[in-house]
């Protein structure tokens, strides 16, 4: 560490982890808003800021898959927090959220515009508040990793699009809120994703069930599921789906 420089609390860590989830792998630089803006919460300088996540994406799996690297020289505590982040996202998100929030002074609600109107006092009210906070992160990072374009026809307004889960949020506790576990993908495909009638493989390939495909050809579903048949998806910045959560829909859900 350099003479003058301050080590990151734990506190600060989980901040900018909560960021890097938040951002494509292409905007982690001292220029970008949001940077800046955590900067001047937790009182570090941008080019700070930016050398964290940077040092986060050197300990994502999913990008070291690919041959991308970051920076070579995480801390131990980095790589701590990496890790107990990483592997509890159902708390720990929760978590960076709440401090967000106390940082932002507001409350965790305001910051993710949850309506609270129709939540229970109580503890079933703190229940469904985490709920809807962790599925709010969940879109975030989704939509952070795909630059809000869905995944299968390249539309890029993330108004028209569903942070979809791979392997069914009811069947796998445990990657509820893997971003590995997610796709940025338009309504309708999200629709018919989500009953098997189309599927991406493993080598991130579209491929549209015979249910459709024996159909009487019609402009409709040309337009909408014929012509993409075969082909490659737009890939994700960061956070590539899991082959094995993309196995799981192609044996489990997809109607051949």
């Amino acid at each position: 560490m350099r003479k003058g420089q301050k080590l990151w609390a734990r506190n600060e860590l989980i901040l900018a982890i909560n960021l890097y989830f938040k951002l494509p792998f292409g905007k982690l630089h001292k220029s970008n808003p949001a940077v800046t803006h955590l900067a001047e919460l937790i009182g570090r300088t941008p080019s700070s800021i930016a050398y964290k996540l940077v040092n986060f994406a050197s300990l994502d799996p999913s990008l070291l898959a690919r041959g991308i690297k970051g920076a070579s020289n995480s801390s131990k505590l980095d790589k701590l927090i990496w890790n107990e982040f990483y592997n509890n996202l159902e708390d720990l998100s929760f978590e960076s959220e709440k401090l967000l929030s106390q940082f932002e002074e507001k409350t965790i609600e305001e910051l993710n515009q949850i309506n609270i109107d129709d939540i229970h006092e109580g503890k079933t009210r703190e229940q469904l508040v985490k709920v809807r906070v962790n599925q709010s992160f969940f879109r975030n990072s989704v939509m952070a990793s795909y630059n809000n374009t869905c995944c299968i026809t390249g539309l890029n307004n993330s108004e028209l699009l569903i942070a979809g889960h791979i392997k069914p949020w009811s069947s796998d506790e445990k990657n509820r809120l893997n971003p590995r576990n997610g796709i940025a993908i338009n309504a309708l495909h999200d629709k018919a994703f989500e009953n098997g009638l189309i599927t991406i493989t493993p080598e991130y390939k579209i491929k549209i069930s015979k249910v459709l495909l024996n159909q009487k050809k019609t402009d409709t579903l040309e337009k909408y599921f014929f012509q993409y048949e075969g082909k490659d998806i737009f890939l994700p910045s960061k956070f590539l789906p899991d082959e094995e959560f993309l196995k799981y829909h192609n044996e489990q859900k997809f109607q051949r």
